[in-house]
């Protein structure tokens, strides 16, 4: 099995209750444990997509201790200016952090009133883990970082937001964009930023669950390759390897 686009949009309808994903995913799901009580995942909507992205570090090879999505297996990484914090995935082999990844999500009606909580939740988680690796908090190969983000497709979402006066004129691009584009903008800044080594942001909705990307470079094709090329390099260098070595 590969994941595929249609799992992908599978997955994100899921996310929605609109549908449950192909039975194929059924097996990874048994396997890695997604969707169990103890889920970090509130309400356990992101529970497809944890299994979707779980797939690729089955397929490749990746025993199942090593691949980690309830709290219960143990789901918190070293930071450095707090002790720890909690992803909503991690694959960790040896003493390899082959991936972790947030998954997110923003809604309506009222879009203001976490937006700006999603911009701080992915600077800080990232800013975090990338000093810990500078104090060697992960002495293995160099870590990997994948965002997912689902943006809720209405119209308080694709509407011109009015900016605040300030002290200060703001960013020409930041004029007349919707909560969309402006999400846009910020995945597009931490990939360049190098603080995520990949992301995933689409828009979506319970009515239209088709996902729809925005920004080429951030759509789930790129993605998905991403994640391959991770496994890919890892797998040059003889991880998973053949000793069954132990996750961290």
């Amino acid at each position: 099995m590969t994941v595929t686009r249609e799992d992908f949009e599978e997955a994100i309808a899921a996310y929605w209750g609109v549908k449950e994903t192909q039975n194929q995913l059924s097996a990874v799901r048994e396997k890695v444990g997604a969707g169990i009580a103890g889920s970090v995942r509130g309400g356990k909507h992101f529970d497809a997509i944890a299994t979707l992205l779980a797939k690729f570090f089955v397929e490749a090879g990746y025993p199942s201790g090593s691949i980690r999505v309830t709290v219960s297996q143990g789901l918190e990484l070293p930071g450095y200016y707090r002790p720890q914090k909690r992803w909503d995935i991690i694959v960790a082999y040896g003493n390899v952090l082959v991936a972790a990844f947030e998954l997110k999500a923003l809604g309506g009606p009222s879009f203001g009133n976490n937006y700006n909580n999603r911009v701080e939740e992915a600077l800080g988680s990232a800013v975090d883990f990338r000093r810990a690796v500078l104090v060697d908090s992960y002495l293995g190969e160099k870590p990997w970082l994948g965002y997912f983000f689902i943006m809720q497709d209405e119209l308080g979402s694709r509407s011109e937001v009015r900016l605040n006066k300030g002290a200060f004129p703001v960013e020409t691009i930041w004029q007349g964009a919707s909560y969309q584009k402006r999400f846009a903008i910020f995945c597009e800044r931490l990939m360049a930023e190098n603080l995520y080594d990949a992301v995933c942001y689409v828009t979506s909705s319970a009515h239209n669950p088709r996902p729809v990307e925005l920004v080429e470079s951030l759509d789930w094709r790129h993605f998905s390759a991403a994640i391959n090329a991770r496994i890919t390099y890892l797998s040059e260098l003889g991880i998973p390897g053949d000793s069954g070595a132990l996750s961290i």
